[in-house]
């Protein structure tokens, strides 16, 4: 399709971006790019809604596992770095401007190792305990003994529901399946939400913590049954998950139990659970079904084994840059197929996709202290990483109820880096700091056209998707996302909204000329959104915007509709 007719399709179909009359046809013409630089176009039709962006799709995971918890959440009570009961007030305060929706504790792998009692009560009298990392061959050289690997047990449930209530965000809660019982979970429940006054629990929950309840909705039953959480069958864990949920009092709640779903696209895994739950007619006692998805890349190709080596965070040749892409991208057709797997039992689709663990994984190197175990910087790259999967959520809003990126701080694809005294910001915490504004909205369909980015993977020629993203809506105002994976070339989109017109248009991006590009404590700010303009484009024969994606960037256009 040539662009005259792109434009005058785009006219016909009565949705032509329309410029607002405040401005003169002059001043927009003089920043009007060349037509035919456009290689690229963008179709929001504003009539076809895919669904409400949920905001829990916006939520985070804190394991204790190196750095997260100890030097990342908790520095302690009595420390002099500037804190909240005990908990970072950087971090509180960087939180807070992102609006979190969900936070997951406290793990992961560590959560079926965790016995809850060991972190209430009096802190002097809290037993220490092996952390379930304690023994991971990624350890920096050097790593101490400190409670990353020996569990003090200062940070608990109470400081956990402190942590979610001073950021706004709702506490999700992962149960140990694998080492502790039935039992030992609905008490954990009963300590959470029983009314004050009501229960020993709740008696023994107001020594330290609140005196109401904290009215925990979102509950994980186990975490990664099929490997660290038990090596179970799907048939094995599924009379495990029925055993777990039967008759859990809800004190008012409507407890939301998060069942632990395939390692990537495993569809056996779902398809045999499902099967097996349902023969007691057990699938209305789930509201939601976890996937995990990482990201990582090896000389020569994706691994399926964790274990083996991964590419680096900062230093990475340009293959290796397509190849993360490329492998992140998979999340998509994931879960198209894992839905079409779950709906051939639960019909109605009554269980929603839960991504609580997704983001970049790559090798010990670059991380900021020996204590934090999979820690890892965050370049441009992960930018492009996370806008590109926060997308992909939003298209599938009618699908995918929640989401945690992992992790929040000091590992994997975190949010911040900390250490002592010391804290920055990473690209990625500042693409969710530009798509926050998505949360609750409702998704549109978007049609997007652009060429595919060409490299070599292991001598072979490959590509990738070219520019993606996704819109949402509210009332007037409509956010357009976008993200152009190339490193290399810009991106020139012709971009046209149907059903509706535009006032006026402005935007802010994230990007960089160089993909290695990060921050750190020396630099803290060396990424950072800066605003853009965004003028609408008008001619004699119609009315449109046209809008140049650079290198390596991510971009969103907020568009004030008539």
């Amino acid at each position: 399709m040539k662009r005259r007719d792109f434009m005058l399709g785009a006219m016909a179909g009565g949705g032509a971006l329309v410029m607002s009359k405040t401005f003169a046809t002059e001043k927009l013409l003089s920043f009007m790019p060349r037509p035919q630089a456009a290689d690229s176009r963008i179709e929001i039709l504003a009539a076809e809604s895919i669904g409400t962006i949920a905001p829990e799709i916006y939520g985070h995971f804190t394991e204790h596992l190196g750095g997260v918890i100890y030097d990342g959440v908790w520095v302690g009570e009595d420390s002099k770095i500037p804190n909240v009961a005990g908990i970072r007030k950087s971090l509180i305060d960087a939180l807070l401007k992102i609006k979190p929706s969900v936070i997951r504790w406290p793990g992961g792998c560590f959560a079926d190792s965790y016995n809850w009692r060991n972190g209430i009560g009096p802190k002097n009298t809290r037993p220490r305990t092996t952390n379930f990392w304690a023994g991971a061959s990624e350890w920096p050289k050097g790593a101490p003994n400190g409670p990353g690997k020996y569990e003090t047990n200062q940070f608990g449930t109470d400081d956990f529901l402190r942590f979610c209530k001073l950021t706004g965000a709702q506490p999700y809660i992962a149960a140990n399946l694998r080492s502790l019982n039935a039992k030992d979970f609905y008490e954990w429940v009963e300590y959470c939400n029983s009314p004050a006054g009501t229960t020993s629990l709740a008696d023994l929950r107001a020594v330290k913590g609140e005196k109401d309840g904290a009215n925990v909705r979102f509950w994980g039953i186990g975490n990664e049954s099929w490997g660290c959480g038990g090596n179970f069958t799907p048939e094995e864990y599924a009379a495990e998950y029925r055993r777990f949920t039967a008759w859990v009092p809800g004190y008012g709640v409507n407890l939301a139990f998060v069942g632990a779903g395939p390692n990537g696209g495993d569809l056996d895994w779902t398809r045999r659970f499902f099967t097996k739950l349902n023969e007691r007619r057990a699938i209305g006692s789930m509201w939601g079904w976890a996937m995990h998805h990482y990201s990582w890349n090896v000389s020569g190709g994706r691994t399926n084994d964790w274990r083996e080596g991964k590419g680096d965070a900062v230093n990475y040749q340009d293959e290796e840059w397509y190849e993360l892409l490329h492998e992140a991208d998979r999340v998509d057709s994931m879960i198209s197929d894992c839905w079409n797997v779950m709906g051939e039992i639960d019909r109605t689709h009554r269980v929603k996709l839960v991504v609580d663990e997704w983001g970049a994984w790559y090798k010990p190197g670059s991380e900021v202290d020996n204590t934090h175990l999979l820690g890892q910087q965050s370049t441009i790259r992960d930018a492009v990483l996370a806008g590109q999967t926060l997308d992909t959520f939003h298209r599938h809003a009618d699908k995918v109820g929640m989401a945690a990126i992992a992790q929040l701080v000091n590992c994997l694809q975190s949010l911040f880096l900390a250490h002592e005294d010391k804290f920055v910001l990473t690209p990625t915490y500042h693409v969710f700091d530009m798509y926050s504004v998505h949360q609750g909205k409702k998704a549109i369909r978007t049609v997007f056209s652009s060429p595919r980015p060409s490299y070599t993977r292991s001598g072979q020629p490959a590509t990738i998707r070219g520019l993606n993203g996704s819109a949402s809506l509210d009332e007037r105002r409509l956010v357009l996302t976008v993200t152009n994976p190339d490193p290399k070339a810009a991106h020139e989109a012709e971009i046209a909204l149907r059903g509706a017109t535009v006032r006026s248009a402005k935007g802010m991006r994230l990007s960089s000329t160089d993909i290695h590009a990060h921050n750190s404590f020396a630099e803290p700010n060396k990424l950072a959104p800066q605003t853009i303009d965004v003028p609408l484009l008008a001619s004699l024969r119609g009315s449109g915007l046209l809008h140049t994606f650079p290198p390596a960037s991510v971009t969103r256009i907020d568009l004030e509709l008539g």
